[in-house]
């Protein structure tokens, strides 16, 4: 695929259809990462605060060659961030680590607190707070574009409600075994559009023997397969990896997978155990 390839989101703006995702990676892994991957091609880069290397990844976009506002970035609020002083704090902490005069996608990381993620508290209140101050630093210019991760229906409802601006992007876990269809055709139907991290499922779909035989008739690997399955779903691909082979082979998604398999895919038996990564959330302290 053409990594100027976009999606558009619902205030014009254009989100490149791949990114570079850079969950587990240090400073220095995250700025190697990123240079190879804008070398590459590759426009779009998403990090967060938990992750730990905003710094690394915002010392690449300054000395990688490519201006600034060719590349397109995203950074995440902290999920502990539950109240308009706090998640205005990260915004400000985010554009300090970074060093970068704005940001271009920013969202709440999860709804809940990481230690709470799924609990029965859904901090319905404190998310529409931790909300109005990215809308604060959208109007102000600091954020070309907002959204959430993690948000299920009702977590989005909340917001609709009675928010200035909608969420413009939700990135979700979804994955070719585990697409979460109620949240995507809310998303789809409200004009929000959906992103999928950890597009392969943190790597246990790989020796998934029908998703290989499918991925044989076109003759691409099963994570080109896996990545195709989610764009063609209308989704931004997240994949993470250091490894500039495998950024290579992410960009080669020239094929379609046809309806019937589309289908195949789909109805998919959902993975349970997704091995050493199976514990989340994954940011929890302690």
């Amino acid at each position: 695929m053409n990594t100027n390839d976009c999606f558009k989101l619902a205030n014009g703006v254009e989100i490149p259809k791949l990114m570079l995702g850079t969950w587990l990676m240090n400073n220095d892994e995250a700025e190697q990462a990123v240079k190879a991957a804008v070398a590459m091609g590759y426009t779009g880069i998403d990090t967060a605060e938990a992750y730990g290397n905003e710094a690394g990844v915002g010392k690449a976009i300054r000395t990688c060659g490519v201006p600034r506002e060719n590349l397109f970035v995203t950074t995440k609020v902290v999920a502990e961030a539950k109240s308009y002083d706090a998640a205005s704090l990260a915004i400000e902490n985010s554009l300090k680590t970074l060093d970068t005069d704005y940001i271009d996608l920013m969202i709440i990381h999860a709804p809940q607190p990481w230690a709470e993620f799924r609990s029965d508290k859904r901090y319905f209140a404190e998310n529409k707070d931790a909300w109005r101050a990215l809308e604060d630093a959208y109007f102000a210019g600091k954020l070309k574009a907002i959204g959430v991760s993690n948000f299920l229906v009702d977590d989005l409802e909340n917001l609709l409600e009675d928010c200035r601006v909608k969420p413009m992007v939700n990135q979700v876990l979804a994955h070719i075994s585990n697409t979460p269809f109620d949240v995507i055709d809310f998303c789809q139907n409200n004009d929000i559009l959906v992103e999928a991290y950890s597009p392969v499922a943190h790597g246990a779909i790989l020796h998934n023997a029908g998703v290989q035989a499918i991925a044989g008739k076109y003759s691409v690997s099963v994570t080109q397969l896996c990545l195709q399955y989610d764009i063609q779903l209308g989704m931004v691909v997240l994949p993470k990896t250091a490894n500039p082979d495998h950024m290579c082979e992410n960009m080669n998604l020239d094929f379609t997978i046809s309806d019937e398999d589309m289908n195949t895919l789909k109805a998919m038996k959902k993975i349970e155990d997704y091995g050493p990564d199976k514990a989340f959330p994954v940011f929890a302290k302690g």
